[in-house]
């Protein structure tokens, strides 16, 4: 008896070490895997109907491997070094902005005050000037740390195709791992398989979209810098409630100040086409599925850029569902339609 104590005892230890050493193994990939993985999630429908047609799951998943060079990788090699020198160009013409006198003509009540006018034209140049910088040192980083992220991307690309392949077994070994009886383990997958679609699709692939077409308002009415303000609105549209118009809006007034009234018009045109689909066609689409709350979808993004970096504006929200989804299961209850909401049980 004493024997077999002690044997499970050097078992759980000997696992514990080997989880340790694994985590410690995966730690600097960890984030390539998890972006393979969403990735695999988001090109999945596709691959589905391709392989109706083909049915060679090996040869289906390396398809979509060239189509996500395509889609995606090809256009950023191209797109990279134009944001990187647009992005030093932006920090160039920061420094010579002057900040006073557009808010002087906007509000002369305010900054009657030379001190306080000076004051707050400080505060906004230093702000300014640290967030171009942060944003130039991390576009000129990619170039910097390339070998590394060429890496990476062997790492993102293997675990796209292996869990595009093979991602019923995997699947199923999940859930042969999880101490549920069959019905809730159903009913854990299709809870955690509607939220990710929700987000992932409702929130960051449509988000994308809100920000190419406010992207194509400023190439089309010539705005300087656009590639730059393309990429930051297509991240900004991603956030709930912030959306596009965050960036949109300064430039339509920055066209309008320096009397660019055409291109001001223009520019609001396509960034108001950009907010119908985050007011319109964005909540039809995430309605259709178990949705989780804006303030939680919001909070989940940010605590996840902290934690995370860019990546953490997907995992964040996710993490957040998959608890509260997990606390519905050991609850036995339905969570408040104000934290999670699912339109089959409405």
């Amino acid at each position: 008896m004493e024997n077999d104590y002690t044997k499970k005892i050097m078992s759980a230890v000997i696992l514990i070490i080997l989880f340790i050493l694994s985590f410690l193994l995966i730690r600097p990939i960890i984030v390539s895997i998890i972006v393979g993985i969403l990735l695999a999630f988001i090109f999945s429908p596709v691959y589905n109907l391709v392989l109706k047609y083909l049915k060679k799951k090996n040869i289906t998943a390396f398809l979509m491997c060239v189509l996500l060079i395509v889609l995606i990788i090809v256009p950023l090699w191209y797109a990279l070094p134009v944001a990187i020198d647009q992005s030093i160009k932006f920090y160039m013409d920061s420094q010579d902005l002057d900040f006073v006198t557009p808010l002087r003509n906007i509000f002369p009540s305010i900054f009657q005050s030379e001190e306080f006018s000076n004051e707050i034209g400080q505060a906004i140049h230093s702000f300014v000037t640290k967030t171009t910088n942060s944003l130039m040192n991390s576009l000129s980083g990619v170039i910097l740390n390339f070998p590394t992220l060429f890496l990476q991307l062997m790492v993102v690309f293997f675990a796209f195709f292996f869990f595009l392949r093979d991602k019923e077994e995997i699947g199923d070994y999940i859930k042969s791992l999880m101490p549920f009886s069959r019905e809730v383990e159903k009913r854990l997958f299709k809870s955690s398989k509607d939220l990710t679609i929700s987000i992932l699709y409702g929130q960051v692939v449509l988000g994308i979209v809100q920000g190419i077409i406010a992207g194509i308002g400023f190439f089309i009415f010539g705005v300087p810098n656009a590639l730059l303000l393309t990429c930051l609105a297509m991240m900004a549209g991603i956030f709930p409630i912030i959306g596009t118009s965050i960036i949109w809006i300064p430039v339509a007034i920055y066209l309008l100040i320096a009397g660019n009234t055409v291109s001001a018009l223009g520019v609001v045109m396509f960034g108001l086409i950009s907010t119908v689909i985050e007011t319109m066609f964005k909540p039809i689409f995430i309605s259709r599925r178990a949705k989780m709350s804006t303030s939680l979808i919001l909070f989940g993004m940010v605590g996840g850029i902290m934690g995370f970096g860019l990546l953490g504006i997907i995992l964040g929200p996710l993490i957040l569902a998959y608890l509260f989804i997990v606390i519905e299961v050991f609850r036995n209850k339905k969570l408040p339609e104000v934290v999670i909401s699912n339109p089959e049980k409405e």
